[in-house]
């Protein structure tokens, strides 16, 4: 049984990419883009707020299954729309500086408005409007735009903080800097919240097949789950998808890195960042086009190897100021690894001969263990940079990060291995 095969409307898709990246701008974009200064307006170290993301995690994964009963019930722009409204007040509460225990509430509090009502219903739209044959390009276009939506918050954060910052940012005072810093949480909060009303009024022209809506009123039966122990794909699915995910976790130290290592200034680390974002768009249409043409599980092993490589690298210290090109090239050749594989995590479903009638089910249960790294990458990094600070505990980072790309490179072949098998058969 394949997808709908309703032609869909081509503005759904981009309100899906709007919302897609705007829900975890306020969580995770904003410290990933302006790490240094994040960690300094709140006081808090990169263990501390490791704690922050496992605790969004914690309520996360509960939310998992869940929320896809939620998406089976609601259209999916009621809990679209609700959840980044909501998400939103969290930004402007955010913006006040709350203590280190109310952050941690405020991450719990995240974990349910974008999980829950959220991560469901967007995984469902998108399966919806991309269609019989359009798997690959639907789940490209929403990754690769996610990361230009990114990027252009990203950008637009810099230049707020910089307009706030008349002076030589060395010479600022932590005040003005915190001053600075909460424009850059208003207007991220302000935009969450205008595509969370667009959405609302944009996405009821989502078109689902009766057929498909019949499907997923059932997904959750225990013959379901026992269906989905028995698909291989679906185990394999889940060490590839915790690997990669703690190589798309690394990414929130790049900024870090830049500063510790390559001594870049704030705003100059911050730019390492969203340049980065700027090429997840290109990565994600060009890997999901290429994944619907080829072999999406081929395209997951040369991910995982350039990741490989690149960890390598970086593990090895040989990178430094006085290397300024060869730092751009490798955390570039990174970025394209770990983007691809991040792109193709659910296009690999039909190929995995996973039956479309349970593929909420199969998402949750992938997502269970596949973003575990939430939990424990946060924490796992914070302890590796704090007890080893600068360029050192950088390599024990990476170091790591080579390890569980291996794993992932393992099970991905062995996911091609059956497919291939499974296709000549």
């Amino acid at each position: 049984m394949q997808a709908s095969k309703t032609k869909q409307p081509f503005y759904i898709i981009i309100i899906l990419i709007l919302s897609g990246e705007a829900v975890f701008i306020l969580p995770f974009v904003l410290a990933r883009i302006f790490r240094p200064t994040y960690l300094e307006v709140f006081d808090i170290t990169n263990l501390q707020y490791g704690i922050c993301g496992s605790i969004y995690v914690i309520v996360a994964l509960l939310s998992y299954v869940f929320g896809g009963v939620l998406a089976d019930k609601f259209h999916p722009r009621f809990l679209i729309s609700v959840s980044l409204i909501l998400t939103a007040l969290g930004g402007f509460y955010l913006s006040t500086y709350p203590s280190y225990f109310n952050l941690k509430l405020l991450f719990g509090y995240w974990g349910f408005t974008t999980i829950f009502l959220f991560w469901a219903a967007m995984i469902k739209a998108t399966r919806i409007w991309g269609g019989a044959k359009r798997q690959g390009m639907a789940f490209g276009f929403l990754d690769g735009g996610r990361g230009l939506v990114a990027a252009g918050f990203g950008t637009f954060g810099i230049l707020i903080f910089s307009l706030f910052i008349d002076v030589d940012i060395s010479e600022t005072s932590l005040i003005e800097r915190k001053e600075a810093f909460r424009y850059v949480i208003l207007f991220a909060s302000l935009a969450v919240s205008i595509i969370g009303i667009l959405a609302f009024y944009f996405l009821k022209g989502l078109k689902s097949d009766e057929n498909l809506s019949k499907q997923n009123s059932n997904v959750l039966t225990i013959s379901s789950f026992k269906q989905i122990m028995k698909i291989p794909s679906v185990w394999l699915l889940m060490i590839i998808v915790l690997c990669a995910y703690v190589g798309y976790k690394a990414t929130d130290i790049y900024s870090l890195y830049a500063k510790d290592v390559m001594l870049y200034d704030d705003i100059e680390s911050a730019k390492v960042g969203t340049s980065l974002l700027y090429m997840r768009p290109i990565i994600g249409v060009v890997i999901g086009l290429l994944a619907d043409r080829t072999r999406a599980t081929l395209w997951l092993i040369i991910g995982f190897v350039f990741t490989l490589i690149t960890s390598l690298i970086f593990a090895s210290g040989i990178i430094s100021n006085e290397t300024i090109l060869f730092f751009i090239l490798s955390i570039g050749l990174m970025a394209l690894g770990v983007y691809s594989v991040r792109v193709l995590y659910f296009a690999t479903m039909e190929e995995g001969k996973i039956p479309l009638a349970i593929t909420g089910v199969a998402v949750g249960f992938i997502s269970i263990v596949g973003y575990t790294p939430d939990i424990f990458s946060g924490p796992m990094i914070g302890v590796l940079l704090d007890n080893s600070p600068g360029e050192l505990g950088h390599q024990h980072v990476f170091l790591v990060l080579a390890g569980f790309t291996l794993i992932g490179l393992i099970a991905s072949a062995v996911f091609y291995r059956i497919s291939k098998r499974e296709i000549a058969v």
